[in-house]
């Protein structure tokens, strides 16, 4: 293979994914014409209509000036170089008087000028989520002067998001999220274009909704939007900034650019569901992403400047506690199923989600395993001898909220703690919102267990149809 490294300003003008290609060529005229197949653009900027090529144009191979008969080998590494003035032509929109004012910071920075900040404006950024990771790169993005945000999110703005989803707020509790960011964004700068999506990112949408935007930042907190999210990237050759969070640890890297590794070749398969816990379970100090989604508003503007070097094929780890950085070092895998050289995903598919998801939209158990909240407080009531309470959240959950007469047994430790069990009574399973408290019904089931119940919906059920002074998360 062949390595082409084009210009950073032709990457930019042409709406390049990259700025490093491989492809098959004997000669340097075999290279480009490849190039160009595969992005049809290039052909109108690097050849004239006679197919010569354009005289602003030097071909180096190796440091060494070549023409395009001169033949490469499997390693070559062919660089155009553009003739440069000097000057501050610029591409996309001008900038207004209230622009230079505001972005005055960035244009004086010799690595950015006036030039980068229009490259700025005229970029598109999508960003999967507006939680804890997509909250704080929307701020920064938004401050910074991109031109376009994306918002994909459907899910709407509760109260114990405001703990850490720094773009809402009060009085966006109720409201859609990507309605909620879009008002709080457009107040931090009015020049923005906020595009918002309120769907969730399925097989179906992935392709349509990213291959619009130049970047894609990954807010998502489940498995199977991480790996739908990447592949999609993958097939569209668009680079994505990855982030992920959980208690008090943080991860950021930068997948698919520059032909690097991708997300399937840091992990090839996520975890089981029991090593999968969503943050309701395993709980996120508010500050932590705060620190990651920055990283990752600082990667994409650093991408979409070509500035630096970029996380790509580097797994950036930060803990909280300790307040220490390190670092992992990846590259592509040979066999990885979507971005190696003979991939086996070539189209997209929804994966099962393996996180412990506090949501049960497809019931597992017969109908008859299920009781209302409503109901099954009439039978404590009358049966209350009978039943016995298993509440399989984690301990830590139990400090916001719980049911005083149940029994505490994590989902984890069902097996271990099975004597626990009274024998004679029936078994009520309990947890936030009802997934968790289905798997302990089956494995109590197959147990051989008959007498067992799942309460329908969990406690947030019971705080919206019993109890609403229980407090929520």
């Amino acid at each position: 293979m062949v390595k082409i490294l084009l210009p950073d300003i032709l990457v930019n003008v042409a709406k390049l994914p990259a700025k490093a290609f491989n492809v098959e060529g004997q000669t340097v005229s075999e290279a480009l014409t490849q190039l160009c197949r595969e992005y049809e653009v290039l052909k109108e900027h690097l050849f004239h209509e006679n197919e010569r090529l354009k005289d602003h144009f030097l071909l180096t191979v190796g440091g060494e000036l070549v023409n395009v008969d001169t033949p490469l080998n499997d390693d070559s590494r062919l660089e155009i170089l553009l003739a440069t003035s000097g000057g501050l032509d610029t591409p996309g929109e001008s900038l207004s008087k209230n622009e230079f004012e505001r972005y005055a910071r960035h244009i004086t920075l010799p690595e950015v000028g006036r030039q980068g900040q229009q490259w700025l404006k005229a970029s598109r950024v999508l960003i999967i989520g507006t939680g804890g990771l997509g909250s704080p790169a929307a701020l920064y993005l938004a401050a910074a002067g991109i031109g376009t945000l994306g918002l994909v999110d459907f899910d709407v703005v509760e109260i114990s998001n405001l703990q850490r989803q720094v773009v809402h707020g009060v009085r966006t509790v109720g409201v859609s999220k990507v309605e909620s960011a879009r008002r709080r964004l457009l107040d931090i700068n009015e020049n923005l274009r906020v595009e918002t999506h309120e769907v969730a990112l399925t097989a179906d949408n992935a392709l349509e909704l990213i291959s619009d935007y130049d970047i894609v930042i990954d807010g998502s907190d489940n498995f199977a939007t991480r790996y739908l999210v990447n592949d999609a990237c993958v097939m569209l050759c668009k680079p994505l900034v990855y982030g992920a969070i959980y208690q008090f640890d943080g991860q950021a890297s930068v997948l698919n650019h520059d032909s690097g590794p991708c997300y399937r070749c840091l992990f090839p398969q996520h975890p089981p569901p029991s090593l999968s816990p969503n943050c309701s379970a395993g709980g996120v100090i508010g500050v932590l992403p705060g620190m990651i989604g920055m990283i990752q508003a600082t990667e994409a503007v650093k991408l979409l400047l070509g500035l630096g070097q970029s996380l790509s094929g580097r797994l950036l780890r930060y803990n909280a506690l300790s307040m220490e950085f390190g670092e992992v070092r990846f590259g592509k895998r040979q066999d990885c199923p979507v971005c190696s050289a003979n991939p086996t995903i070539t189209e997209l598919t929804q994966e099962a989600n393996s996180c412990v998801s506090e949501s049960s939209a497809n019931p597992s158990l017969p109908s008859k395993a299920y009781v209302l909240p409503l109901d099954f407080e009439g039978l404590m009531a009358k049966d209350g001898e009978d039943i016995q309470i298993i509440d399989v959240r984690e301990p830590n959950e139990l400090e916001i909220c719980k049911l005083d007469s149940s029994l505490n047994i994590p989902l984890d430790e069902l097996e271990a703690r099975y004597h626990e069990l009274e024998s004679s009574k029936a078994l009520y399973i309990l947890c936030l919102s009802g997934a968790r408290a289905e798997r302990a019904a089956q494995q109590l089931m197959q147990k051989g267990r008959d007498k067992v119940f799942v309460i329908q919906g969990g406690l947030k059920r019971w705080a919206r149809d019993v109890d609403p002074t229980m407090p929520m998360y």
